[in-house]
């Protein structure tokens, strides 16, 4: 699946939740102390004006949330939410218009943002960043994606780091039949050729085979940061890094899934499905091998597989030891989504203050067992209980967006950065136990695994911004041909020069070229960093 698809489908969901824990019966202001500093700044009321983008349905510009929002932080709130299909149309006609807002949202750092930086529209943060304790969490190498001259423009928004999906496997179906966990693709052939051949649900038929999988390749099953798709793992005869797909080792894995699929044990339609009806192919029973990622899962899919097979096992499957000797997963880029403030506000340091703990306050981290009524901050972000959100089996419900009853709905940043992954117990929101338990393993597995960092996602290449996804989707085709046999796997050479053709040369030159200016390289970091 397209990666930047990916995100954002992950992010909606993210939004979703977040804004699933909002508001209450309490009086508007309840918990709500008033902003910190002294003296005439801290009782000066400022307009703040913002400007956002959002999936959905969009809460009133004058709701509850809102006046809660101005009556914590004295501030006279001017929040334009776009819906996300229009946003870009609309922030590029009001920022072309020199009335740039004092927060301004974008869901990435593209040529848009590095344009309107050099340009001067956005308030440098580099003196910001320590001073508050959510912005001091952010990785610096997360930083440099925001970075233009030694100047950072943009706080981002939260993303695990670590969690990238990851491959998973019925376990049920490996003790049936014998069989241990894969450790190498050989292993991971024979398990689903087993899987499709050797009756793994014990029921007598042939309805059973290895590997889901969708349109694009997706998943790519990369089994470690050295067989990655969108890696920059690799470098070319002349020592510049390249991306993953047009890498010798991806087409080592284009030729195991041809393999594969001509045995019949790779999803035969994959070509033409979508996600969703993949994701029904693997939680019907049908399939024994797909991802998982402790963020993000969903509990009526699972349920599906437990209504389907009550007894059902999961489990992630460990990376590889690639050929280098190295073993470990690539990280994500840690971000998605990112705000920006005025650069007119440099005029006006208390505002942009306030303007900060407000941003400040959105981000800050809560502790599972403390999202709730109990925890007055959490309380009001989310709008207080019995008005904005319930308590449903444990988890969060919030009221429709539309009701505008949150303050959570109007941040320009409501995701709270956790000090690590593992910090968010994302298994603990679950409540069917197969979900939570597969959960727990993928957390413990991300945990005391090594992660490459991989430095494209800390640089900008504007020829990488304009042509990546059509030079992708032209890769996804023509590898997908190698593997359902319309294409010789001996054309490979052929399909990388005319991606280099087209504008990878271009990008890969662009994309050097920017991480050796930034100092940045890829490398390896140990569990726990």
């Amino acid at each position: 699946m397209n990666k930047k698809k990916t995100l954002a489908v992950s992010l909606a969901a993210v939004m979703a939740l977040t804004t699933a824990a909002c508001s209450s019966s309490k009086p508007e202001g309840s918990a709500a102390p008033a902003p910190s500093g002294g003296g005439n700044a801290a009782n000066k009321k400022f307009t703040v004006s913002m400007m956002s983008f959002a999936f959905g349905n969009l809460p009133p510009a004058d709701g509850r949330g809102v006046k809660m929002i101005n009556e914590k932080f004295n501030i006279d709130y001017k929040p334009t939410l776009v819906v996300q299909s229009d946003y870009i149309q609309k922030l590029s006609a009001t920022i072309a218009s020199g009335e740039v807002p004092d927060i301004t949202v974008m869901e990435g750092a593209d040529a848009n943002f590095y344009k309107w930086a050099k340009q001067g529209a956005f308030l440098p943060l580099n003196d910001y960043i320590e001073k508050y304790p959510s912005f001091k969490l952010i990785p610096k190498d997360v930083l440099k994606a925001f970075t233009v001259n030694g100047k950072i423009y943009a706080i981002p928004r939260y993303y695990p780091i670590n969690y990238q999906l990851t491959a998973m496997i019925r376990t049920d179906w490996l003790e049936n039949l014998g069989l241990k966990m894969p450790t190498n693709y050989e292993e991971l052939k024979q398990v689903a050729l087993a899987f499709t051949k050797n009756d793994p649900d014990k029921n007598g038929k042939n309805d059973t085979y290895g590997i889901a999988m969708a349109q694009n390749i997706n998943p790519n099953y990369a089994m470690g940061a050295y067989w990655d798709f969108t890696a920059w793992y690799h470098k070319n005869k002349d020592g510049q890094l390249i991306p993953g797909s047009i890498s010798d080792a991806q087409k080592e894995k284009v030729a195991w899934m041809a393999d594969l699929y001509k045995q019949g044990a790779i999803t035969q339609d994959f070509a033409v499905m979508n996600w969703a009806q993949t994701n029904k192919e693997f939680y019907s029973g049908k399939a024994g091998i797909f991802i998982g990622t402790p963020r993000g899962m969903s509990e009526p899919y699972m349920q599906s597989l437990v209504e389907a097979v009550p007894n059902a096992k999961l489990a992630p499957v460990p990376p590889f030891v690639a050929p280098d000797g190295t073993q470990g997963f690539a990280s994500t880029s840690g971000a998605y989504g990112m705000t920006m403030f005025s650069a007119k506000l440099a005029k006006e340091p208390e505002k942009i203050d306030r303007i900060m703990e407000m941003m400040d306050f959105g981000r800050k981290y809560y502790k599972p067992e403390e999202m709730n009524k109990s925890n007055p901050d959490f309380d009001w972000f989310k709008g207080n209980e019995g008005t904005g959100y319930k308590i449903v089996n444990g988890n969060i419900a919030s009221e429709p967006a539309e009701k505008g009853l949150s303050p959570a709905l109007y941040y320009p940043d409501g995701i709270a950065w956790a000090p690590n992954d593992e910090a968010n117990g994302y298994s603990k929101t679950y409540s069917t136990p197969l979900l939570v338990n597969v959960a727990q393993q993928f957390e413990k597995l991300h945990k005391e695994t090594k992660h490459y960092f991989n430095p494209v996602n800390s640089v900008f290449s504007e020829t990488k911004q304009s042509k990546d996804s059509d030079l992708n989707k032209m890769l996804y085709d023509e590898q997908t041909k190698m593997i359902v046999g319309q294409r010789p796997l001996s054309d490979w050479d052929k399909m990388v020069k005319d991606y280099m053709d087209k504008g990878g040369a271009q990008i890969i030159k662009e994309v050097n070229d920017a991480m050796k200016e930034a100092g940045v390289e890829g490398r390896w970091k140990e569990p726990g960093q």
